[in-house]
């Protein structure tokens, strides 16, 4: 009867619904989805299979559930290492000012302006929620503020940081030189390199926003959770970078 529900079950449906949506949220759009309608199909034919009395199906699909635990660790391991990494993180741009979140749009925009009409190749990974310090691990670390003349000197051809990506956290530029995962799809465009496979391929596994520009065409593109843009101006990048990495705050 609903008048034996207590206070203490409806926190408890609440903290539970909310932890679905955000896992929800956190997978959307990835990789993950894919895979979690194939465990609920399997599911499901395991279901009807036992309604339904195949015993040689019911039993291998139960052998199958009896270790499900253990598989969706293994599929998932990458999701829920990102997924940890996320809890008590603080959106990007939450600890610097609003100045300094101004100056911060127009010196990235600026130098893949100049960049992009010189075509030299740019890869700006910009951290959100989930953590990239083992990608940082692997580059030159850095603590300086993001300018355009900075960005200028690490992608100029001369510079040995030029090849890598610049890793940005919280309004500030962590790391350079950093290698990124490439993505694995098939469908991509065939013109795209190795920095836009890249850029793809971290947006893949991670929440950041990353800003391409083509070496070829200087084009501007970016990415975010597997998908690129491309062909972007000035204007349409700083409005694209507002509205991700304020779409938290």
């Amino acid at each position: 009867m609903i008048y034996n529900i207590r206070w203490q079950d409806i926190i408890d449906i609440l903290i539970v619904s909310f932890i679905i949506y955000r896992i929800l949220v956190f997978i959307k759009g990835t990789r993950s989805i894919q895979l979690i309608v194939g465990l609920i199909i399997i599911l499901f034919v395991f279901y009807v299979s036992k309604k339904l009395e195949l015993f040689t199906l019911n039993w291998i699909l139960g052998n199958f559930v009896g270790s499900l635990i253990i598989i969706v660790v293994v599929i998932f391991q990458d999701d829920i290492r990102r997924m940890l990494l996320a809890l008590g993180r603080s959106p990007f741009l939450r600890r610097i000012t609003y100045l300094e979140e101004s100056l911060f749009y127009d010196n990235i925009v600026n130098a893949c302006v100049i960049m992009s009409k010189r075509k030299i190749g740019a890869l700006i990974v910009i951290e959100r929620d989930v953590g990239l310090e083992e990608f940082m691990e692997i580059g030159i670390r850095l603590d300086a503020e993001v300018n355009t003349e900075l960005l200028l000197s690490i992608f100029h051809t001369s510079s040995p940081l030029h090849d890598g990506a610049t890793i940005i956290r919280e309004g500030r530029i962590r790391a350079a030189g950093c290698i990124l995962p490439l993505t694995q799809r098939e469908d991509i465009d065939k013109t795209f390199g190795t920095r836009h496979r890249a850029a793809i391929g971290i947006s893949e596994i991670t929440d950041a926003v990353t800003i391409v520009v083509s070496e070829e065409s200087g084009n501007i593109s970016y990415t975010y959770k597997g998908d690129i843009y491309t062909k972007l101006n000035g204007e349409t990048l700083k409005v694209a970078l507002k509205d991700l990495l304020r779409k938290r705050k």
